[in-house]
């Protein structure tokens, strides 16, 4: 089966042309090493109302089976890709989100300031990775495992389940 990803990054900065978006380039890395293909790729600031309809866009159109968002999930108060993705997810994955947390935090301690969730919309797998390019690269360690079978479970296909 042929992934499809979306990558989705969060940042003020980045929106406004002041920033580079480092921490996508580190998705598009991973997933084209893996043979993934990048279906839908945005930055958007921090905005609760444009992180949700991208997010809600994707999952229901089908773009992707996976979408990743980078930044936004820390504790400033522009954080909001926490809130903005809770809203529009149809059921949470908190698993996820907890092992990207636990694998962060054999690196550095401040991950546990990470608030990203991740969860289902449609037959869509969405994961909030945090804005570092080494916390991306932490959460898609963990995500790499995980990924395939979790597409196979949300589009009803065989598994290794016995």
């Amino acid at each position: 089966m042929s992934i499809r990803v979306a990558i989705l990054t969060i940042s003020d900065l980045g929106a406004a042309g002041k920033r580079e978006d480092t921490s996508g380039a580190a998705i598009v890395s991973w997933a084209k090493k893996l043979g993934y293909t990048i279906a839908a790729r945005e930055l958007v600031p921090d905005e609760s109302d444009r992180i949700a309809g991208v997010l809600a866009r994707w999952a229901d159109d089908d773009q992707a089976h996976l979408i990743l968002t980078t930044g936004g999930t820390g504790l400033s108060s522009r954080d909001v890709t926490p809130e903005a993705t809770g809203a529009i997810l149809e059921r949470e994955a908190p698993g996820i989100a907890e092992a990207i947390r636990a694998a962060g935090r054999a690196k550095t301690p401040r991950s546990a300031l990470s608030r990203g969730l991740a969860g289902v919309r449609a037959s869509a797998l969405i994961v909030n990775l945090p804005g570092s390019p080494g916390g991306v690269r932490d959460g898609l360690a963990v995500l790499e495992p995980l990924v395939e079978h979790a597409v196979q479970l949300l589009n009803n296909q065989a598994t290794d389940h016995t």
